[in-house]
């Protein structure tokens, strides 16, 4: 029996250290060449790591600012300008990592994704009702070149996400939200807003774009205590309209963010947990701060009563910036929150009713909406995706479970904003540790959620439908 114990014990240990090697950072820094400092040319190949180890010129040279730069540009090439360009860091002490001109990707990333994509593959069933979609979060861009938080590279960030558009392997795209801080002008902001559009928009892979907490640049606002920097649906005339303009997106208004989009017998459902009025004081100020005010309204929710009052036959997943309930059953938004995960249990339940909102509730909040899912056949709510809370957590309640993902936003260690799950990644910029981002397989055949991670995220969740 003895013998028996320390065998199971070393097992253990083994398991563990097994599991802990799995979720380290990698710390490999994602730069080669940085040895060239001296200015002039130089032939590079597959030994210095260049891209797809083809045969380059690398020049290395220096700006009016006494800043070094380098380019690679393909020997082969009859194009004068360079393919990837970078330049020396002075706080880091190197390079930062090559961009390409075009794409503004990294392409040690592009490598480091091509890998995982094949390990996805490695376990994931072809065929019908096993459903395939990228998820990223919280890319927080701000126009600032910081190395160590949010910054530019959170536009890097989803124009690397969506490479993986062209792996052939999606069925679904989704952001979910906190595209960008909010800490800048509203001008500046807008732009941002724009850039990333493009960056994710996508011609291969249907795309679902929702709103977070930080999209409506109220951030900028309370440091400075302006009037609102953004007009009324500046994020929603931004980034919208383009999602609903696509065949396979459909939507009963265009008002709220709520539209759903069917893949075999799974049926998607955006829901705005930034859904606020907007209400100016006299000073011009916002009534209600989007940053701290998490909320669902009547109108949102009488959508996707009628949405799920149409679902027969589907196996449905939730998709939401913030999560409406915490592990502990209780409200996760400032307004109406539970009041939702109680509506999705009563789909699930088949039941007949009316909601109400709780006492105290202002009237903008107020829930007055008839549902009735009593002649809904074969259809179940089986999982909510959110993330908003920068780190990785699963809970299951009421037969629904709930997936929170990691934020793709840079997040240093030091910061204070910084979660404990982040601090132990030991986030660096041009690591793997960077970035973060999924791909989700849903099987319902097998009746199981798989959820692989790239960059800071677990490399493999399994959750059972």
């Amino acid at each position: 029996m003895k013998i028996f114990k320390q065998a199971r014990g070393f097992a253990d240990k083994f398991l563990g250290a097994k599991r802990r090697a799995s979720l380290e950072p990698s710390n490999e820094n994602l730069d080669p060449m940085q040895k060239y400092t001296t200015v002039g040319e130089y032939h590079v190949g597959k030994s210095e790591g260049t891209p797809g180890g083809q045969p380059y010129e690398l020049t290395v040279y220096k700006d009016e600012k006494d800043i070094l730069h380098q380019a690679l540009s393909l020997e082969s090439s009859q194009n004068l300008a360079p393919e990837y360009v970078r330049q020396f860091n002075k706080k880091l002490g190197r390079f930062r990592a090559f961009k390409n001109r075009e794409t503004g990707r990294r392409y040690q990333v592009e490598k480091y994704l091509d890998g995982f994509v094949e390990r996805v593959k490695n376990h994931v069933r072809k065929g019908e009702d096993s459903i395939n979609i990228s998820v990223i979060t919280d890319t927080h861009y701000k126009y600032r070149d910081s190395t160590d938080f949010y910054g530019w590279n959170g536009l890097t960030h989803v124009n690397e996400f969506s490479y993986l558009d062209d792996s052939g392997l999606l069925d679904l795209k989704v952001h979910l939200g906190d595209w960008i801080d909010g800490s800048d002008t509203g001008f500046v902001s807008e732009g941002e807003l724009m850039r990333l559009r493009e960056a994710f928009k996508s011609n291969n892979v249907p795309y679902i774009m929702l709103k977070g907490n930080h999209d409506e640049n109220d951030k900028f606002d309370e440091h400075h205590d302006l009037r609102a920097s953004f007009p009324e649906n500046e994020f929603e005339n931004i980034m919208w309209p383009s999602m609903y303009e696509q065949a396979r997106v459909h939507y009963l208004s265009r008002q709220h963010g709520v539209c759903y989009y069917d893949l075999d017998d799974l049926r998607f459902i955006s829901v705005n947990t930034s859904d606020l009025p907007y209400i100016l004081d006299s000073k011009g100020q916002k009534k209600y701060d989007a940053k701290l005010t998490l909320a669902v309204r009547e109108d949102q929710i009488e959508e996707i009563i009628e949405i799920l009052e149409k679902s027969s036959g589907k196996k449905i997943i939730f998709l939401s910036h913030a999560n409406p309930i915490n592990r502990k059953g209780s409200n996760a938004l400032k307004y109406n929150g539970r009041s939702l995960h109680e509506l999705l249990v009563a789909f699930n339940q088949g039941e007949k009713g009316r909601m109400h909102s709780s006492v105290g509730v202002p009237p903008e909040f107020r829930l007055a909406n008839d549902f009735d899912f009593t002649h809904i056949k074969d259809a179940r709510i089986v999982a909510y995706f959110c993330g908003h809370r920068h780190r990785e957590d699963q809970y299951r309640i009421n037969g629904i479970q709930y997936i929170l993902f990691n934020c793709s936003a840079l997040i240093g260690p030091n910061h204070v904003l910084t979660t404990k799950y982040n601090k132990n990644w030991h986030r660096e910029i041009d690591s793997a540790t960077e970035f973060a981002g999924y791909i989700v397989n849903i099987d319902l055949k097998k009746h199981i959620i798989q959820a692989f991670g790239y960059g800071a995220a677990s490399k493999r969740r399994i959750f059972f439908i």
